[in-house]
């Protein structure tokens, strides 16, 4: 599948800003089953300074920073997107999850410690007991890894109820999985932490989901959103498999990966400080439409 993307973020503040940094994370990723050949950042008012860099992940980081009266920011990342359907494991073929927790834990440099760095609580993600506790029904011994994962991401989504009102940012994921309200952040971040909590790598990821309206209903212009999910590493023959928990599924070529990291704190898409502003406000649409040239 083909997509155009358009991501527009629009602050208004309260007051003047006189200087502001920020951070963005828009540009999608380049992987085995997905390629952006085009993108743009397109800044409105135009950054005094603008550099970009790969962050410790890999991810494109795009730093500026704009100087001189504003009362408005508009950041708006443009994309072509090619995504191809993986070729779908069989979960039953893969390693038992014990086998790699324990691969994680080896004094021999290898891929699984590698992966291993993502077993441990992050800024967002706490592990311990709680996580493991509600995880365990999912992983009884030596049960393979993506049929454990894919277990998993069913009983969160059966489980939890999908809820913008209920959470925002800071909600701590402990009170998430107590309410089993929230959003695809909340879910995912539930998800990485029960599986951390097992001894088993797992990252944040973000990106898009392309929404199908019911039938006979118009696409809304700026009806999707940015869309959050788990990664889970299952070995060296499988590599990192994606699960998104909000809707039960693995994910194909209707998802859009931008980024990935130990959490939302690492994968924003964008953020930043500001001199002035008082309050603001933040409006944000996001297009993913499919290229059918």
């Amino acid at each position: 599948m083909r997509y155009n993307i358009i991501h527009r973020t629009t602050y208004t503040y309260e007051s003047a800003v006189t200087v502001g940094h920020y951070m963005a994370r828009l540009e999608p990723r380049a992987l085995p089953f997905q390629e952006c050949p085009w993108h743009e950042l397109t800044i409105r008012p135009t950054p005094m300074q603008r550099s970009e860099r790969s962050d410790y992940y890999g991810n494109t980081n795009v730093y500026f920073e704009i100087e001189g009266s504003h009362q408005k920011l508009e950041v708006i990342a443009r994309s072509l997107v090619e995504v191809e359907r993986a070729e779908p494991f069989d979960p039953a073929k893969t390693p038992a999850w014990e086998s790699i927790r324990d691969a994680c834990r080896s004094d021999v440099f290898n891929p699984a410690t590698a992966a291993g760095e993502l077993t441990f609580a992050s800024t967002l993600i706490p592990i311990g007991p709680l996580f493991a506790e509600y995880a365990r029904p999912s992983f009884p011994p030596k049960r393979p890894i993506l049929e454990a994962v894919s277990d998993l991401n069913r009983r969160i989504n059966t489980d939890f109820i999908f809820d913008p009102k209920a959470t925002d940012v800071a909600t701590p994921v402990e009170k998430v999985l107590k309410q089993r309200r929230g959003v695809c952040q909340d879910f995912a971040q539930v998800m990485i932490a029960c599986i951390r909590s097992l001894g088993l790598p797992a990252r944040y990821v973000s990106g898009y989901l392309e929404t199908m309206p019911p039938p006979g209903v118009v696409k809304l212009v700026g009806a999707d959103a940015s869309h959050a999910w788990v990664s889970v590493y299952c070995g060296e023959t499988c590599g990192w498999m994606d699960a998104d928990p909000t809707n039960n599924v693995l994910p194909s070529e209707r998802h859009i990966t931008v980024a990935w990291g130990r959490d939302f704190s690492d994968v924003s898409p964008l953020r930043g400080v500001t001199i002035g502003a008082g309050k603001q406000h933040l409006a944000v649409a996001v297009d993913v439409l499919p290229d059918l040239e």
